[in-house]
C-alpha cells in the first residue's frame, strides 16, 4: 500500500476514535489521560523530533548539492532570482486574498465576548510566551543582518537561525562551484554521501508516519472534539477558504499560464507530500517526502528540486503569509482597533516577509502575528484567542505551504535542461 494511503488512513483512524473518546468517555478519564501523557503524546513527539534531527544535515547538504551542481554561478543567479520573484508574487497574492476575504466577512464583528474572554484566559501564559518571543525576535536592518551567521553551529542549533545556516549552505554550494581541485571533487563527493544517508534514514523514520499521525489526530480530537473548528468557526472559515482558494486556483493559473503544466496531474503527483504536510505541519519535517515527489512523481531536475525546495521549506511560506495577514486583521476588528489602507499595506509587506522569515516548524508563525499586532497597534496577547484552534490552521496552512514549494520548483524547472516536461504538459 502506498505511504499516503497509510498515512490517510491512520489520520481518519486517529480523528474518528478520537471523536468517539471525546464524546461517549470524556477527555478528563483518567485513563485517557494517562493514554494520552505517556503513549500518543509521547510518540507523536518522538517521530517530529527523529525528523528535525536529521533535517539540519538534510538541508545542508542538500542545499549545498543543490548549488554545486548548477555548474557556474550564472545559473545559480538565473534559478535564484526566478524563485525569489515566483516567491515574493506568490507571497503578495496569498495575503492580498486573505485581506480582501477578511475585511469582506470581518470574522472578528462575529466572536462572543464571554467566549472570548474564556479563550484568552485559557490561553493567558502561552500567549506571553510567544509575545515574549515576538518582542526578541529582530526587525529591520537587525533582521537582515542576522541572516548572515557569527556562528554556523550555533545556527544550525536553532529553529529561529534556520536562515542563516541557509545562507551559509549557499555561500559554501558556490565556494565549491568556483573552487577547481582534486580534493574539491572529493569533498563534493562526501557531502552528495551525507545527503544519501540523511535520506536513507529519513526514509526509516518516516515508515512510521502513520501511527505518528493517528496519534496527532487522537490527540487533538480527544482534547477539544468538534469545538475545534466551531469554537471560532467565522474566523476558521475564512482562513481555510482563503488558503483553498489561494491552493487551488492561485496554484493551478500559475502552473497553467506560466509553467504550461497540468493542474490536475501536478495535484494527484503531490499528494503524498501535501498529505505528509497536513499531518505534521511543519514544512521542515516534510522537506524529505517534498524532494522525494519532485524526483520520482513530478520528475524535476535534482539541481533545481534541492535548491528551489530547501530555500521554500523556510523562505517560500504563502500560507503562513496569509494566515498572519488574516490574524492580525480579526485581532484588530474584535479589539475594535480600526486599521486604515496604509496600515494594511505595511501588514501586507510585514507578512510577506515574515512568511520568509518563519520557521518551518508547528506553530512557528505565532511570534510573527505578536510582531505585527504589536506594530500596528493591536493588543499582541490577543492570540490566546486562536491558540484553541491554531494547530488545525497551521495543518491547513502548512498544506498550502508545501504545495507552493513544489509548485514554484515545478516553475523554476521549465526551460532548464533534463527536464522531463511530457510528463506533467497535458
Amino acid at each position: 500500500m502506498p505511504l499516503h494511503w497509510k498515512i490517510a488512513i491512520g489520520f481518519v483512524a486517529g480523528l474518528v476514535l478520537g471523536l468517539l473518546v471525546h464524546y461517549i468517555v470524556g477527555a478528563d478519564v483518567p485513563w485517557v489521560q494517562t493514554l494520552i501523557e505517556w503513549v500518543t503524546q509521547p510518540f507523536g513527539r518522538l517521530f517530529l523530533t527523529l525528523i528535525f534531527m536529521l533535517i539540519v544535515p538534510l538541508l545542508f547538504s542538500a542545499l549545498v548539492v543543490g548549488v554545486s551542481e548548477m555548474g557556474d554561478v550564472g545559473s545559480l543567479g538565473r534559478i535564484g532570482w526566478r524563485t525569489l520573484a515566483y516567491t515574493v508574487g506568490l507571497s503578495s497574492i496569498a495575503v492580498l486574498l486573505g485581506l480582501v476575504l477578511v475585511n469582506l466577512f470581518r470574522p472578528g464583528d462575529g466572536v462572543d465576548p464571554v467566549l472570548a474572554q474564556q479563550l484568552l484566559a485559557e490561553g493567558a501564559d502561552r500567549a506571553q510566551a510567544i509575545v515574549r518571543d515576538g518582542e526578541s525576535q529582530a526587525t529591520g536592518l537587525d533582521l537582515l543582518l542576522s541572516i548572515v551567521p557569527e556562528n554556523v553551529v550555533g545556527a544550525a542549533s536553532s529553529n529561529s537561525s534556520i536562515l542563516a545556516l541557509m545562507f551559509f549552505a549557499l555561500m559554501f554550494g558556490v565556494g565549491l562551484v568556483m573552487t577547481r581541485s582534486p580534493a574539491v571533487d572529493v569533498l563534493k563527493r562526501g557531502i552528495e554521501g551525507l545527503f544519501e544517508v540523511s535520506m536513507t534514514l529519513i526514509g526509516l523514520v518516516i515508515r512510521l508516519a502513520p501511527y505518528a499521525v493517528f496519534c496527532f489526530m487522537f490527540n487533538l480530537a480527544v482534547v477539544f472534539g468538534w469545538d475545534l473548528l466551531f469554537r471560532l468557526g467565522a474566523y476558521v472559515l475564512v482562513v481555510v477558504a482563503a488558503l483553498l482558494i489561494h491552493m487551488v486556483v492561485v496554484y493551478s493559473l500559475a502552473l497553467k499560464l506560466l509553467g504550461g503544466y497540468s493542474p490536475a496531474r501536478f495535484f494527484r503527483g503531490v499528494q503524498e507530500a501535501m498529505l505528509m504536510a497536513f499531518s505534521t505541519a511543519s514544512s521542515n519535517a516534510t522537506l524529505p517526502t517534498a524532494l522525494r515527489v519532485a524526483d520520482e512523481q513530478l520528475g524535476l531536475p535534482r539541481r533545481v528540486s534541492r535548491f528551489v525546495l530547501t530555500i521554500g521549506a523556510t523562505a517560500n511560506q504563502n500560507g503562513t503569509a496569509l494566515f498572519e495577514g488574516v490574524t492580525v486583521i480579526f485581532l484588530a476588528q474584535f479589539f475594535g482597533v480600526e486599521l486604515g489602507i496604509g496600515q494594511q499595506i505595511l501588514v501586507m509587506l510585514v507578512c510577506i516577509l515574515g512568511g520568509i522569515g518563519t520557521a518551518g516548524v508547528p506553530a512557528g508563525s505565532l511570534p510573527v502575528v505578536a510582531l505585527i499586532c504589536t506594530m500596528v497597534g493591536v493588543p499582541a496577547e490577543g492570540i490566546g484567542l486562536i491558540l484553541g484552534v491554531n494547530h488545525f490552521l497551521d495543518m491547513c496552512r502548512t498544506t498550502v505551504n508545501v504545495t507552493g514549494d513544489l509548485g514554484i520548483a515545478a516553475l523554476v524547472s521549465k526551460g532548464e535542461s533534463d527536464v522531463p516536461a511530457e510528463r506533467l504538459a497535458d
